[in-house]
């Protein structure tokens, strides 16, 4: 008997920690069996990525990171137009949205007085981000990506604390 030819096929370069979902996940943009330069074959890194511009800086996981997330920003299919707006972060117990409280006063002419008021909004936060409750976020309007969910978080600064009379605890 002759011995039989092996053969050895070249080596997958998906990472299996980010398929969670049942449908294979995957980057549009990316093509994953396109020939690489040699920095990029080194790395095993085929990501897409882009600069949403308005002065925001693409952050470091989504250029470095391995989440995929077609609504992101940074890494998907969504644009940023319209509004941009500030809020402090209320809820984080969706998947990646969040709920974002927007406090103002209102003028009541009546009394000549300011009333507080407030409006919640859900913002889709991209796993780049990881914003906690508190923390001051900033938002970007895009196309509506749910029932409610019509912004996408760009900037996450924690939480502010007040300079007043605080306790030291020993």
């Amino acid at each position: 008997m002759a011995p039989t030819k092996v053969e050895h096929h070249k080596a997958i370069r998906f990472n299996t920690t980010i398929q969670v979902e049942k449908a294979y996940q995957r980057q549009s943009a990316a093509n994953e069996n396109a020939r690489f330069s040699t920095a990029a074959r080194k790395s095993g890194n085929t990501r897409y990525w882009k600069s949403v511009g308005l002065g925001f800086k693409t952050p470091k996981d989504a250029i470095m990171g391995k989440y995929i997330d077609k609504k992101c920003p940074f890494t998907g299919g969504v644009s940023i137009r319209g509004r941009v707006l500030r809020g402090i972060v209320h809820s984080t117990k969706m998947q990646r949205t969040i709920v974002v409280r927007r406090n103002y006063l209102h003028f009541v002419n009546k009394y000549q007085r300011y009333q507080k008021r407030h409006r919640n909004l859900a913002a889709h936060c991209s796993p780049a981000f990881l914003p906690k409750v508190g923390d001051e976020v900033t938002m970007g309007q895009c196309r509506p990506l749910s029932k409610t969910v019509r912004y996408n978080v760009l900037e996450v600064a924690a939480k502010k604390t007040a300079d007043g009379k605080k306790f030291a605890k020993n």
